[in-house]
């Protein structure tokens, strides 16, 4: 059993400097495995990434839309919202591997990518295709509500959120630190962001997956 993310960075084309995300993104994924078998990016703005431990998928899609929504548009750009990402994440078994993630296959791959198809038109930017259509409906029911104020996640909010993601048990005041501002500039990030809503749903994920796997 493993778990698969299909990405893009939506509206990418559109960017002057597409720098600003690649390098980043790559450098992320690079933490996660080796390219080509367990990721790729493609295309210019598509990526794969092959998950060995499925509980672990959610909170890696996580950390790469705050990853994405935390980098600044050009110069030329500010008046636009802040860049965004789509992903689908496929749950299930692996039949065929491959010398390039894009060349494996198995339900897992075909989950991943039967999801991420319909994004657009579910209006959702994050969803999960599983053997367990009871735990797909919660879960993507979660994700929908929470992409409520995650697809308007500002760079500032962005920033907290992915240090959160990496420490969950990071004090507000460590924070600050990290970040060179005051308490309630942490603060109001904080209550922005919805960070202690997404944690709570990165938990429930884990928690149910782990017990559908056993």
């Amino acid at each position: 059993m493993i778990a698969v993310i299909k990405g893009d960075i939506v509206a990418s084309r559109k960017l002057l400097d597409q720098e600003k995300w690649l390098q980043p993104l790559k450098s992320l994924l690079s933490q996660w495995g080796n390219t080509p078998e367990q990721w790729e990016l493609v295309w210019g703005d598509f990526f794969q990434l092959e998950i060995d431990k499925p509980r672990e998928a959610l909170m890696m899609a996580l950390e790469i839309k705050a990853l994405i929504k935390k980098i600044e548009p050009s110069e030329s750009r500010k008046s636009q919202s802040t860049l965004d990402v789509r992903m689908s994440i496929g749950i299930g078994e692996k039949t065929f591997s491959g010398k390039r993630v894009s060349e494996s296959n198995g339900p897992a791959y075909i989950h991943a990518g039967e999801k991420f198809e319909k994004l657009k038109k579910e209006k959702t930017n994050l969803a999960i295709q599983s053997p367990w259509q009871d735990f797909d409906n919660e879960m993507n029911l979660y994700l929908k509500l929470a992409g409520k104020f995650m697809d308007s996640w500002s760079v500032s909010s962005a920033e907290l959120v992915e240090i959160v993601l990496k420490r969950p048990n990071i004090t507000q005041e460590e924070i600050g630190e990290l970040l060179t501002i005051k308490q309630n500039s942490v603060s109001g990030r904080w209550n922005r962001s919805n960070i202690e809503e997404v944690l709570k749903i990165e938990k429930v994920f884990r928690e149910k997956l782990q017990k559908l796997i056993k």
